[in-house]
């Protein structure tokens, strides 16, 4: 009970504070890469003092584990990309919905790691998110920035149920805090070839957003999220994450003046009530 209470409040904290993390997308004037590539080497700065501090060790147990990490760190890499670039070609709402299809993308990635199949109701589940979706974008096409942001958004939920479920089943006897530093270090790894941007360009405000992104936005509810994986389920996470669009949304529209369409608040209702759904625990028959 102590530690399904502890993992729900760290949960809970992490996704109000995911909720403003969506809109560095559009108050930072960099690209979605060079964002996450900087946010990610202030998060493992920051996470490495902390780990130090609290004299954890650097190593893992074995080989095996670096290859998982380095494996995580690309997933965590990718999310963060297509998502920050979701955002930045659409808006931050249209983002946060698309990114939130990945409770439905769970349900069917879970099963493979025990052998099991998806169940009846969750391809119900799938159909309305694809309704949902449909609503949103009624004229698909890649010229069309909303559903550009929709694509980039589901591949970005894809990323992060897949890193979720395997943070979950593979990594989980590491703290949160040795797991993040090991995904961000190796975010900044594989980010660093493609950064075009020099530091000397950035302006001092950007810089302060991208400290503010990297220590407040990314290191401390990406910890508290890790944390409440150890001593939550992956869907039962997810089921509290949703909260996440309202936040997002409602930042966005007060602060960025990002007001919904019509259509994009029934396809977001019908998309995240799917997420809903499927996240929250199923009783046994």
């Amino acid at each position: 009970m102590h530690h399904s209470r502890e993992g729900l409040l760290a949960v809970h904290a992490a996704v109000l504070i995911f909720g403003f993390t969506a809109l560095f997308s559009k108050l930072l004037s960099l690209p979605a890469l060079e964002i996450t590539f900087y946010r990610s080497a202030v998060a493992f700065l920051v996470i490495a003092i902390y780990v130090a501090y609290k004299k954890q060790s650097f190593l893992l147990d074995n080989p095996k584990d670096y290859l998982m990490a380095g494996l995580l760190g690309v997933l965590l890499a990718t999310h963060w990309v297509s998502y920050f670039y979701a955002m930045q070609v659409s808006t931050v709402a249209i983002g946060v919905i698309a990114l939130y299809t990945f409770p439905v993308i769970t349900v069917f990635l879970e099963p493979l790691f025990h052998g099991e199949k998806p169940h009846g109701a969750d391809v119900i589940g799938s159909i309305a998110v694809l309704f949902g979706i449909y609503l949103i974008v009624p004229d698909f096409s890649f010229d069309n920035s909303t559903a550009l942001g929709v694509v980039a958004g589901v591949f970005s939920a894809f990323m992060l149920s897949l890193r979720n479920i395997m943070q979950r089943r593979f990594f989980s006897r590491y703290s949160a805090s040795q797991a993040l530093l090991y995904q961000s270090l190796v975010v900044v790894l594989v980010l660093f070839a493609f950064i075009d941007a020099e530091m000397a360009s950035i302006d001092d405000r950007q810089w302060l957003l991208l400290i503010l992104l990297g220590v407040v936005f990314t290191a401390l509810p990406h910890t508290l999220f890790a944390h409440g994986l150890l001593h939550l389920k992956a869907k039962t996470a997810s089921l509290i994450a949703c909260v996440q669009v309202v936040y997002a949304a409602v930042f966005a529209a007060l602060l960025l003046g990002e007001w919904l369409t019509t259509n994009v608040v029934f396809g977001g209702l019908i998309v995240v009530s799917a997420a809903m759904y499927e996240s929250f625990p199923k009783r046994k028959v």
